[in-house]
């Protein structure tokens, strides 16, 4: 926000003006002084804008909603449901059909397509040195559904961000918070595909949440919002102990944003930004920009943020299952109940091609099916061996 200084007008001053008169005689002439009082006009009030308070207009955060859902629509495009699966939602979208809701309740493409498109499979990044796809699977999304809820989250939250902070900082925020959520889920989640944008979500909701602890003495009503966007997240993070929720990436995303926001979001003291623009001849004083916390926070998250980083990274390369270190973190994750499983096992399935019947068994659960198929694709197999086995 624009904070105005205004500058004190100068002193006026009182003019004097100097009448001379001349006597006719030889005695010389008399000078008569007359002060004479002239009326100013108050000086017009100068006023300087305050950049490190200023408003930013948000363009960057639009421009990112705007590429996830041309991806999404790209993405629908490859899939083409109605050439590959023997059964769609929406068939009269054409190739913009959604797959069954037993493959995807989200309304969305096939799992064949993301990975395609770029989604997180840890087994391509380490095996197939496709490390970038940490990266793009932030840009996929699962299913209408999904991208929905996720871009109303980023308008709400990023807007606001990016007219406190400005687009370079809330821009590479999201960006490497949304690396490291995808860091800790391929860490963790190593069986199945992973994508969206709610690591770097959640790395908005980190970053929120530290810059209100840094800038703590700037603040009024502080304890309020600060009781508030906990609950927030917490309710948020919640939600992902439900099943084919990938919490790993939301506590990855937040953890890397958390500390990114004291990096990235501090701000400087009142003290020091009204002494910087005060005008001409104002006293100052010896005032640091930043106080000691604000500085300690500082270094301490940015080695802890290159340290975290550097250290997953080398453990994911070398093929390390972080579970295997951590028998209890996958109830992070998802917490079986009596109404669902937490079982993640890709679907796997045998099949046998006698002319145009395709029968297949799921081996997780056994159930066997027969369908009436004249030379199958791959993706409509495992379409099929999906819903099988769901």
């Amino acid at each position: 926000m624009a904070t105005l200084v205004k500058e004190p007008p100068p002193q006026s001053e009182v003019l004097i003006r100097v009448n001379s008169t001349r006597g006719g005689g030889s005695g010389g002439g008399n000078s008569t002084i007359h002060p004479v009082e002239v009326s100013t006009a108050p000086a017009p009030v100068a006023y300087q804008e305050i950049t490190h308070f200023k408003k930013w207009v948000a363009w960057l955060i639009p421009c990112f909603v705007i590429a996830n859902i041309v991806m999404f629509i790209i993405t629908m495009y490859v899939n083409n449901c109605p050439k590959n699966s023997v059964s769609c939602v929406a068939r009269s979208l054409g190739r913009f059909s959604f797959q069954p809701f037993k493959e995807n309740p989200l309304l969305g493409p096939s799992s064949i397509t993301l990975q395609k498109m770029g989604a997180l499979d840890v087994s391509r990044v380490i095996h197939k040195h496709q490390g970038w796809r940490l990266l793009t699977c932030n840009w996929l999304h699962g299913g209408v559904f999904h991208i929905l809820a996720n871009m109303l989250s980023l308008l709400v939250i990023g807007i606001r961000l990016e007219q406190e902070f400005g687009f370079v900082r809330v821009g590479l925020l999201y960006v490497i918070s949304g690396f490291g959520g995808s860091l800790l889920s391929a860490l963790f989640l190593q069986s199945n595909i992973s994508v969206g944008a709610s690591g770097a979500l959640f790395g908005l909701l980190g970053g929120m949440l530290s810059e209100l602890i840094t800038n703590w003495t700037i603040y009024a009503n502080k304890v309020a919002a600060f009781v508030t966007l906990v609950v927030i997240i917490a309710i948020n993070l919640a939600v992902g102990i439900l099943p084919h929720v990938d919490n790993f990436a939301h506590i990855g995303g937040f953890a890397t944003g958390f500390l990114l926001g004291f990096v990235f979001l501090i701000r400087p003291q009142f003290g020091w930004v009204r002494e910087r623009y005060a005008a001409p001849g104002y006293s100052r004083l010896a005032r640091s920009k930043f106080k000691m916390y604000q500085c300690i926070l500082w270094v301490v998250s940015l080695i802890l943020l290159i340290v975290g980083l550097t250290v997953g990274l080398v453990m994911l390369l070398r093929g390390v299952d972080a579970n295997d270190h951590c028998s209890w973190c996958h109830y992070l994750s998802c917490v079986p109940t009596s109404r669902w499983s937490c079982r993640t096992e890709p679907a796997y399935c045998l099949s046998s091609q006698i002319g145009s019947q395709l029968n297949m068994t799921c081996s997780s659960n056994g159930k066997s099916s027969l369908y009436m198929l004249a030379n199958p694709s791959s993706s409509e197999i495992q379409g099929l061996c999906t819903e099988l086995c769901r």
